[in-house]
């Protein structure tokens, strides 16, 4: 582990060229681009499942680690980068919180998030792929972090997730950019393989919702932009399994020097698509002993959300609101995001169904994505330059999720402090989560605790964390 972190600070310290066009392949390199992190992450998880018939359980978690990327220079508009990723755990106790380690590996490799496997430390190649720019075009392919509404990197733990795949845009002068790209592998935050995009959303169920063992997904979107204005229409089609639309804009203005204000509507299809649709539905219903939720992939589920913010000196307040709409009782109507993708305006850094994107768990859905909820969001952000102490701030964020199918909302609770000075930055996290635990509908889409439902909820969680970053 020192010698990872130390290789991770020489090596911040031998490249310090700005990436620029090269005329040579010899300048490719020393006119590269080095970038990176180090990190150091707390964490303490306390969970109160009284209803899943479990005891509290109190977990922590002590890891360092980090990114190391490297990106040429552009030569005739080519250039290629790479990215190592390492997490590594220390000091474990004998209840270890394997979210900042490697969950995913051991959910994939063992079938326990906190086993053995999920609690090692790992090392992977996260990014290395080729990119040629010309004009307005840019088309990359290889292993890269992106950043989209419902493919995502994530990035709240550790390391970020990544993709394997490729994308093709064009940019236009007045601000309009249309691309289209393919992705088949992808690489959770806490794993250190590149998993068949359907097989992590769905583990063993791959075939039996989707009708083959593999698949891929091609994402087409259009976005616009200019000075007060953002719109972003993307399509993600993934055959055989779901079809899906997202939209949002967004209209910023700036009164004066210390007065700006802003506000944002989002909206959302998802619809199962191909083999999803006909055979692995028709058979569910064909036998009625069967569990809806694992047999049933035929998804249709939607949402719209609303925003509003303002930013008054150093005082930043927002306020958003969401709703999910129902279905049919037959269908899976709850919004499945198993690519880190977390849209709604109301999300919170945790809800009550945690890591529904670990591999396997495509078909869940936490608290603020479950049909017919209504979720409001409260947040105050304030900085402290005007005391004399730069680089200080204070977040406090409140999220209220109401579902006519529970008994009991959900309510969440974050309280943030954080400094950064240069390069560096502490955080401090206070999390606490009170869940809607007593359902009071017949459709099993949206019971808690039960065998074969969407959602696994628990009465109570509160958590903590320390991340200090060094970035470079």
């Amino acid at each position: 582990m020192k010698k990872i972190t130390m290789a991770l600070c020489a090596s911040a310290l031998v490249f310090s060229a700005q990436a620029s066009e090269a005329n040579s392949v010899e300048e490719l390199f020393t006119k590269g681009e080095t970038h990176g992190n180090i990190k150091y992450y707390f964490i303490e998880t306390d969970k109160d499942p009284a209803n899943l018939g479990k005891s509290t359980t109190t977990a922590h978690a002590n890891a360092v680690g980090g990114k190391l990327g490297f990106t040429t220079a552009k030569m005739y508009g080519l250039s290629a980068g790479t990215t190592f990723m390492t997490t590594n755990p220390f000091a474990k106790t004998h209840s270890v919180d394997t979210s900042i380690i490697g969950r995913d590996n051991g959910v994939r490799l063992e079938g326990s998030a906190s086993g053995t496997v999920a609690q090692r430390g790992f090392s992977v190649l996260g990014e290395a792929f080729l990119d040629y720019q010309y004009q307005g075009f840019d088309i990359w392919y290889g292993r890269r972090v992106e950043k989209t509404p419902l493919i995502h990197a994530k990035e709240v733990r550790m390391i970020p997730s990544a993709i394997q795949g490729g994308d093709l845009s064009y940019s236009f002068e007045n601000g309009l950019k249309i691309g289209s790209g393919y992705v088949d592998k992808f690489k959770q935050r806490t794993s250190s393989k590149f998993v068949d995009v359907y097989e992590h959303a769905l583990g063993l169920q791959t075939e039996q919702i989707t009708g083959k063992k593999s698949g891929y997904i091609v994402p087409t979107y259009i976005e616009w932009r200019d000075a007060h204005h953002t719109a972003r229409l993307y399509n993600y089609y993934a055959a055989d399994f779901m079809s899906m639309n997202y939209f949002d804009a967004v209209h910023k203005h700036q009164v004066n020097d210390s007065f700006t204000w802003n506000v944002a509507v989002q909206g959302m299809h998802e619809q199962g698509v191909g083999y999803a649709r006909t055979a692995t539905f028709q058979a569910s219903l064909a036998d009625k002993t069967a569990t809806p939720v694992t047999s049933n992939a035929d998804v249709n589920a939607r949402f719209f959300g609303l925003k509003a913010g303002s930013t008054f000196h150093e005082s930043s307040l927002m306020l958003a609101y969401t709703q999910v709409l129902g279905s049919k009782d037959n269908e899976h109507n709850s919004l499945t995001l198993p690519w880190d993708g977390t849209p709604l305006f109301t999300d919170m850094i945790t809800s009550n169904d945690l890591f529904t994107s670990n591999y396997g768990q495509g078909m869940t859905s936490s608290a603020g994505y479950i049909a017919g909820t209504s979720g409001l969001k409260v947040g105050y952000t304030q900085k402290y330059d005007f005391t004399g102490v730069k680089g200080f701030k204070t977040v406090i964020a409140y999220a209220y999720y109401d579902n006519s199918n529970f008994i009991k909302a959900q309510q969440d609770l974050n309280l943030v402090a954080a400094y950064g000075i240069g390069n560096f930055s502490l955080t401090l996290k206070g999390i606490w989560v009170q869940n809607n635990t007593s359902n009071t509908a017949a459709d099993t889409d949206v019971k808690a605790g039960e065998a074969g439902a969407s959602i696994s909820q628990i009465d109570k969680l509160t958590q903590y964390r320390v991340i200090a970053n060094y970035k470079f």
